[in-house]
């Protein structure tokens, strides 16, 4: 696989996991559209990374401001404090007292609120991919 086919594969990848994200929102799973989301926005970000760097293979991580400061992308400011939020939406190895906490916080009224926010990151990092 060359450079654009690595990016295709992120770029695919996050518009899977969006879908995902919609599906689990209308069946009321509200914290794992919010992990969803997370996941569509790291993919995006990891193919930001692919294109702004030598290599082919992004770090391992879920971190999306590392991946936003490793893709040299200098995004706005807020944007970059949404991320903040969106990280903590990560469920990877998170005992169940964290994801308990989450339930309680990520209904369907907080992901509606996000909701545009989410879009526009998700409309920006595809721009900086084209």
């Amino acid at each position: 696989m060359n450079k654009e086919d690595h990016i295709e594969y992120w770029k695919a990848e996050a518009e899977d996991s969006w879908e995902s994200a919609l599906v689990l929102m209308n069946n009321r799973k509200y914290l794992m559209a919010a992990f969803c989301f997370h996941l569509c926005i790291e993919k995006l970000l990891k193919g930001c990374w692919v294109k702004t760097n030598t290599e082919n293979y992004p770090p391992r991580t879920h971190n999306l401001i590392y991946l936003h400061d490793e893709s040299k992308l200098n995004l706005p400011e807020k944007m970059q404090k949404d991320f903040i939020i969106i990280n903590t939406w990560n469920l990877e190895g998170r005992y169940p007292e964290y994801k308990e906490r989450l339930i309680k916080t990520i209904d369907k009224s907080y992901l509606d609120s996000k909701f545009e926010t989410l879009q526009k990151i998700k409309l920006c990092l595809q721009e900086k991919l084209q």
